[in-house]
């Protein structure tokens, strides 16, 4: 399945889905060669903690990506204020479509359209829609999935899971968080693998496969 991508994105809602959902894969991927492309949507300075400036998840994101093999200029941030995503639909969609038409990527990678985030469900929702050509997985973000099927696994080398906890601890702001915990990371990824009789792995949803 990798090996016959040239070009992968990448969507997170807000900053740092996209590695938890598919940071091993990213990963992999980087070291396979793929060119892969990062979308943010959202720095969420509405949720910052307290005490953190507002373009602290600006800059988090840019050190995580990196961490993880995406380089800077692979890179796009933008800034739709938290939980108003349905209000933006249009204006999201549009921009989903201008990245169809300029770049083409092979696969895309987006929250599970079961994610009951409202932010989450919009991305999803208008990926499908503007990515109509192409592969599409969904990955899994587990506290907000009320049902996840599981569908396609990537497996993962120890390394690849290291630079995915790697990318995350980048993120200081959101260490509180219990799911940012290391050990729920590895064992995650350890779980998944047991299913298919490797070390590691990801888990996705099947939307499309265009081969």
């Amino acid at each position: 399945m990798i090996e016959g991508w040239s070009r992968v994105l990448v969507l997170a809602p807000h900053t740092d889905d996209g590695e938890f959902g598919c940071g091993g894969a990213i990963a992999r991927m980087v070291d396979a060669g793929v060119d892969v492309r990062y979308v943010a949507f959202s720095v969420a300075t509405k949720s910052l903690p307290e005490g953190f400036p507002p373009d602290t998840l600006a800059r988090e994101v840019r050190e995580a990506t990196a961490a993880i093999g995406i380089p800077p200029e692979k890179l796009d941030v933008h800034d739709f204020e938290v939980r108003t995503f349905p209000v933006h639909r249009q204006e999201i969609l549009e921009l989903l479509i201008a990245i169809w038409e300029e770049w083409r990527p092979d696969a895309v990678f987006m929250p599970s359209v079961r994610d009951i985030h409202q932010d989450h469900q919009v991305i999803a929702a208008e990926g499908l829609r503007a990515f109509k050509r192409t592969t599409v997985l969904g990955y899994e973000i587990p506290w907000n999935n009320l049902d996840f099927a599981y569908q396609a696994y990537i497996s993962l080398e120890q390394a690849h899971v290291e630079r995915k906890v790697e990318a995350l601890s980048r993120y200081a702001s959101q260490q509180h968080r219990n799911y940012a915990n290391p050990e729920h990371i590895w064992t995650r990824a350890r779980t998944h693998g047991i299913n298919i009789g490797r070390d590691y792995a990801e888990v996705f949803e099947v939307y499309r496969v265009v081969a």
